[in-house]
């Protein structure tokens, strides 16, 4: 494998030095400068020579080198201007004979409508701030992903993993469902990161399933009972569901017990796979 330098504490600060960059809570920036993290992250992922992996918020390259030093390719969507802009000259000091590996997409994640070379894995540490929109977003507009592992703030993390009865289980557990299975990999402490973040981390792992439950406005249906049975949790499935059936909690009941769900239960208590069963009904 080419010789690959990380970044550690001293290399962060004095990019950070460099660039003028005060990490922001606004755009949910910590930078890992532990190179034992990044590997872990890496290995988790189980991440093969070759294969191209998709980065979000690389920041100042911690887990790109380290992507990079395992051989992958890697596409970075960056959304700070500057770091993007630095990113492939630290590339060309750290990593010289495997820079040209990395791809650097100056955007929004948010705003991304594909990514070429069709990357096969996901590995970030996501922005805490937005990291859920960003995850469902890219699974979303990326098609060729099929695995993964994102550091999150731990409680993010749980409810992704979360099953029904838990409670932290809920409409992101529901929605990352239908793209794959989840589980937690691990915590990470707060030590490893530059500013020391006030919350912990989790990292979490992800696997596509071989095909999605249904199309596109499946997915949208699906959604959408999803956000209105979380919206009132305190509220029977009947009543929360609705605004879903033309404002009738009788509509509503109809369809659910045509799903085989029970219209008194709540949406804390369903399988993604009821809430997919019920989208199938049609609306009136």
């Amino acid at each position: 494998m080419s010789e690959v330098k990380l970044l550690g504490p001293a290399e962060i600060r004095d990019l950070a030095a460099l660039l003028d960059v005060q990490p922001t809570k606004k755009l949910g920036q910590n930078f890992v400068h532990d190179h034992g993290t990044v590997r872990r992250i890496v290995t988790t992922a189980s991440v093969s020579p070759g294969e191209r992996v998709l980065e979000v918020g690389p920041g100042l390259g911690s887990l790109t080198l380290a992507l990079l030093e395992a051989g992958a390719a890697v596409t970075a969507i960056e959304i700070d201007e500057r770091l993007a802009a630095q990113l492939p000259r630290t590339t060309e000091v750290m990593a010289p004979t495997v820079a040209d590996r990395l791809e650097v997409i100056t955007q929004d994640a948010l705003r991304v409508d594909e990514v070429p070379g069709e990357p096969v894995a996901i590995v970030a540490n996501l922005p805490y701030n937005v990291s859920v929109p960003v995850l469902l977003h890219l699974l979303e507009r990326v098609p060729s992903l099929r695995r993964g592992v994102v550091m999150v703030q731990r409680e993010v993390g749980e409810r992704l993993a979360a099953s029904p009865g838990s409670k932290v289980y809920g409409s992101p557990s529901v929605k990352a469902a239908w793209y794959g299975t989840w589980r937690t990999a691990g915590l990470v402490g707060r030590k490893v990161f530059w500013p020391v973040p006030n919350v912990d981390s989790v990292l979490v792992s992800f696997e596509a399933h071989e095909a999605h439950p249904g199309d596109e406005a499946l997915r949208r249906r699906m959604f959408a009972l999803v956000d209105a049975a979380f919206g009132q949790r305190r509220k029977m499935l009947r009543q929360s569901l609705a605004a879903c059936f033309d404002g009738s909690s009788q509509l509503a009941t109809e369809a659910l017990e045509a799903a085989g769900i029970d219209p008194t239960a709540r949406g804390e208590a369903l399988e993604p796979d009821a809430f997919v069963r019920l989208a199938r009904i049609p609306a009136p």
